[in-house]
């Protein structure tokens, strides 16, 4: 990502106890490590690449630790003011050593947790710090924090092989090229339907769904997993599902900024999701290519739903926002609180009606949601998850 390779830190003496740090991974994220003193450590985050803001992800290695005594870390560059570490939210962790021993994956941990404006403000910028400590499980363990679960482009690529080899799978569900991304990775759209009873096909209704225009947003990885998961499985409510649509899925937009350890940018450092009104094709493939596969769908046949998949940073629950206009057409059937309120009904403990919003704001005019409804999808939606 740097450019030049830094050395890699060597330990002086046998004793030394100072703990390494390592983020030139796939999706890693962590720029400087300063040691405070024996057991803290002050942690400078990369902004997303060619900008100098969007700290908000962070995923990182740590090793030769000692057990049982209490680190502390914390990261001095947030830009946001607000952030759910306030209200609860807890770092990841991920010990090798208990994966290995007690098959223990990712966990929410950390104590006195404190998420503050700190006085690093430079050229007028504010910035906010989290802070916690942790004790060690394991001596000489290698541990890894993370800001959500992270899903990385090549966990993407194992599914879909997956769903490739498999023999009833691979009858529904067409993998296809959608584009290359700006460093020649493969931007995938999947293509979901029950092969249509003597030419009955056309009639069916396309429902859209993308995710992960955001990289540090996780978590709409996860949900388009589980929303796969589901849609490819043999209940009778998926097959009912199949018979009744075509699903043109994108499971991941922008593939560039997961593999670098953005959280919001491009490699150009551009916010693809205000980019889909952009007929540059050559700086926004995946978001050019995306809309255009909407409109040729389009005219094959009607869509039901476009839905969007994101994160959000400072608000609690699942919910959504619509488009809608300020005469709405009485038509119950096209009003856009129909979708997010049945939602809610079938799993009022995850999603929250009180929490969606309906209307167009002008800073959201070149968002997929937006540019959507204006061609014409009435159920136009982004799904935020906290």
């Amino acid at each position: 990502v740097s450019g030049l390779c830094p050395l890699r830190q060597i330990l002086h003496q046998k004793e030394d106890n100072t703990l390494i740090f390592e983020a030139r991974f796939e999706s890693g994220n962590l720029q400087k490590v300063v040691k405070v003193n024996e057991f803290e450590y002050q942690l400078t985050l990369r902004t997303d690449l060619y900008t100098s803001r969007y700290t908000q992800w962070y995923y990182f290695q740590v090793s030769n630790m000692q057990a049982g005594v209490p680190y502390r870390f914390t990261i001095v560059n947030f830009t946001n003011r607000n952030s759910l570490y306030k209200r609860g939210l807890r770092p990841l962790l991920y010990s090798e050593a208990d994966a290995k021993k007690h098959k223990v994956g990712w966990r929410r941990t950390g104590n006195e947790i404190k998420y503050y404006k700190n006085n690093a403000g430079q050229g007028g910028r504010q910035y906010f710090s989290l802070t916690w400590t942790f004790q060690f499980p394991h001596d000489q363990d290698t541990c890894y924090f993370a800001h959500c679960y992270p899903y990385t482009y090549s966990n993407l690529q194992e599914y879909l092989v997956a769903i490739s080899k498999d023999p009833v799978k691979s009858k529904f569900c067409k993998i296809h090229i959608l584009c290359h991304s700006l460093a020649g990775n493969i931007v995938y759209v999947l293509t979901i339907t029950n092969p249509p009873k003597s030419g009955k096909g056309t009639e069916r209704k396309a429902v859209i769904v993308t995710a992960r225009v955001h990289p540090g947003e996780t978590n709409s990885s996860w949900i388009m997993k589980g929303f796969l998961d589901y849609i490819l499985g043999d209940s009778g409510k998926a097959q009912l599902l199949r018979d009744s649509f075509v699903f043109k899925v994108v499971p991941m937009l922008n593939p560039d900024g997961v593999i670098v350890g953005n959280h919001r940018c491009s490699l150009t450092g551009q916010d693809l999701n205000r980019k889909y009104r952009s007929n540059v094709k050559k700086c926004y493939p995946s978001i050019w290519y995306t809309r255009n596969m909407i409109k040729r769908v389009m005219e094959e046949r009607g869509v039901f739903l476009y839905c969007d998949i994101h994160g959000h940073n400072r608000k609690q629950n699942v919910f959504m926002y619509g488009c809608e206009r300020k005469q709405q057409v009485k038509a119950p059937y096209v009003h856009p609180r129909i979708f997010p309120f049945l939602l809610s009904k079938s799993c009022p403990d995850k999603f929250s009606f009180p929490d969606c919003r309906f209307r167009v704001r002008k800073s959201k005019e070149g968002t997929g949601r937006v540019v959507m409804w204006k061609m014409g999808i009435n159920n136009s939606y982004t799904l935020e998850a906290s």
